[in-house]
């Protein structure tokens, strides 16, 4: 199943690009995604605490991926 990854800030400098293009498995879940994200990029285990939104909602780790989801992997943000 193919979805499209859009990386900000530390995450987008752990995997390298801004876009990608990430097949992952029928029916996984954020959760799922997570853990093939961490084992392809070994650099996110140094990101704390990122979420995710999938097509500009923020889900849950049991939210089940569907075919061609823009997914967005959001770092924390500090502010003040």
């Amino acid at each position: 199943m193919h979805i499209q990854l859009f990386c900000f800030g530390q995450v987008k400098e752990a995997i390298g690009a801004n876009l990608v293009d990430f097949e992952c498995d029928e029916g996984d879940s954020v959760k799922a995604l997570k853990m093939k994200l961490l084992n392809v990029y070994g650099g996110l285990k140094e990101v704390p605490d990122f979420r995710f939104a999938v097509n500009q909602e923020y889900v849950g780790e049991d939210y089940e991926l569907s075919e061609n989801d823009e997914v967005a992997i959001i770092p924390p943000v500090s502010g003040g």
